[in-house]
């Protein structure tokens, strides 16, 4: 399970979109109903604007309530720097807890569900 995760977080540092979308499920939810199309729109996005990403993840709980089934609680550290602030000081640091729901596909795993979890929650 960390390699999946790890493998998530290089690939979400090396902005490629197309690496990291082969870990999410094609019937991907997130917590407001958005499929795999919109999570593909939003990291599209968040790569344009931040041209250096750097992520320090931490799994915080995992369970495994059927065999081909995890549920995660994941922190992850955020730092990005804006494609206009390339030679300033400025950047984008943010720290998020995510519940996320792996499944397994063959030998792999892919993320069916994610959502930021609320403060507190």
């Amino acid at each position: 399970m960390r390699h999946t995760v790890d493998a998530m977080e290089t690939a979400a540092e090396a902005r490629d979109v197309g690496d990291l979308m082969e870990f999410i499920a094609a019937d991907f939810r997130d917590g407001y109903g958005q499929g795999r199309d919109e999570l593909r729109r939003y990291v599209q996005g968040y790569f344009i604007a931040n041209q250096s990403i750097h992520l320090l993840t931490r799994i915080e709980q995992i369970d495994f309530p059927h065999p081909d089934e995890a549920r995660l609680q994941v922190t992850v550290g955020m730092v990005g720097r804006e494609a206009d602030a390339a030679n300033a000081w400025n950047l984008a640091a943010d720290v998020h807890d995510f519940d996320v729901t792996l499944r397994r596909d063959g030998e792999d795993w892919r993320v069916i569900h994610a959502a930021r979890r609320r403060p507190g929650g």
